[in-house]
């Protein structure tokens, strides 16, 4: 994604962000769901990542989060299995 390229939403989308905003029990969720509603309403995503946020994030990281909500919509937020750091030691071995 280019650092203008807008996000253009239904009106669908953005009710569901919305509501995913203002309701989703994961707080990385309600994050991800503004940032994507302020870069739709004409925010740069660098800006976002920047000072648009409770926490600053990396520009990279705004923009893979619009780039996955492009493809795969709200479900490509989540965060997936297997990420994060593995168990050094496993009780079971």
């Amino acid at each position: 994604m280019t650092p203008r390229q807008p996000l253009d939403l239904t009106d669908q989308q953005r009710q569901e962000l919305r509501a995913t905003l203002k309701h989703h029990a994961k707080p990385y969720m309600r994050e991800r769901a503004g940032a994507l509603l302020k870069i739709a309403d004409g925010a740069a995503a660098h800006a976002v990542a920047q000072q648009g946020l409770l926490r600053r994030r990396e520009a990279d990281t705004v923009y893979a989060w619009v780039a996955r909500y492009r493809a795969e919509g709200l479900a490509g937020l989540l965060i997936r299995k297997g990420r994060g750091r593995k168990p050094a030691f496993s009780p079971s071995a």
